[in-house]
């Protein structure tokens, strides 16, 4: 069957998933309804926020389903009336079995890892955070857990140096709307041969969960480079972050958003503080200093720590823990 014939749902919540549903209409493929989340309200003013794949599919002209629940009868039955040939899902809720049996050639999904690794939500943020050097996308067939499905397809990534979850985030996201172009043309063509995730020792692999506020604490008698990764994982958002002390009492707490390290035997504690009270900051780590040269002190604006510096006058009376 002509690849561009088949009757595509699209299945998706962010930006990450907007960027290769903006893809496969811009290359012709036939988009038959967008399913995305309900909206919700959001924000200070409690606005009523649509998804970044709500918002991409109105700027396309698409249908768009908003269903409460995937069991719902309503929902099963409008996606009946579609006749489906392919769903396609990308950072989106996990199926029924209802759901994703449906299209006739079956559904697949994108995650953001080489699969077995990284399964979870959070496999961007981990692989930096672990100090990996390549990562990449995967597409394989849903099936009854989660991110466990047949392989089709991969496409692998060098992490850079200087990569943090911000620019890596958009690499895997253009590199994925590929990967789900390449997929839709093999399954078409009848070109797939997916490889079951059989036969591992799941004790060995490498889980993504969720971040939560505590994950991104420094533990600053970890060695530099483990310190130096998490602020790179969870930079710009959700940020890693530490409490400062004073006397002995907690005043505060601080986001950091970019370090540098310098490995050196050490002869004070952990997560002392020391600056040339102008244009440097740094702090102990197990093994060497920290350098922070962007960073957020509760309550104020992020900025350089340069710009911090010259209205923190007793920065070096601080201790961070």
């Amino acid at each position: 069957m002509e690849a561009k014939n088949l009757r595509i749902v699209f299945m998706g919540t962010p930006e990450f998933a907007a960027t290769s549903l903006k893809r496969l209409v811009a290359e012709g493929y036939n988009i038959v309804a967008v399913v995305t989340t309900p909206d919700k309200p959001a924000g200070r003013g409690q606005k009523m926020h649509e998804s970044d794949v709500k918002l991409m599919a109105k700027e396309l002209g698409l249908p768009i389903l908003q269903p409460e629940k995937l069991r719902d009868e309503a929902f099963l039955a409008a996606m009946r009336e579609l006749q489906p040939d392919l769903g396609i899902v990308i950072a989106f809720r996990m199926l029924p079995e209802v759901v994703w049996a449906m299209p006739k050639h079956g559904t697949f999904n994108l995650h953001a890892s080489l699969l077995p690794e990284y399964r979870g939500a959070a496999p961007i943020n981990w692989a930096i955070i672990n100090g990996d050097k390549r990562t990449g996308v995967t597409t394989f067939l849903l099936n009854h857990e989660i991110d466990k499905g047949a392989i089709i397809g991969q496409e692998e990534v060098d992490i850079l140096p200087e990569d943090n979850i911000g620019t890596l985030y958009d690499k895997l996201m253009n590199i994925g709307s590929g990967l789900i172009i390449e997929t839709v043309e093999r399954i078409a063509s009848g070109d797939i041969n997916p490889v079951e995730q059989m036969h591992i020792d799941e004790s060995t692999l490498r889980p993504a969960p969720k971040i939560f506020k505590e994950d991104g604490r420094i533990d600053w008698s970890r060695k530099a480079e483990d310190i130096h990764n998490l602020v790179r994982g969870l930079s710009p958002y959700p940020a890693a972050w530490s409490p400062i002390f004073k006397g002995g009492e907690e005043c505060g707490s601080v986001k950091i958003f970019t370090t540098r390290i310098e490995l050196r035997e050490m002869n004070v504690a952990p997560g002392t503080v020391d600056t040339d009270g102008r244009m440097e900051l740094r702090v102990a780590a197990l093994d060497g200093w920290v350098y922070i040269d962007e960073l957020q002190l509760a309550g104020k604006r992020r900025m350089t720590t340069r710009e911090l510096l010259l209205g923190w006058r007793d920065a070096s009376a601080v201790t961070f823990a």
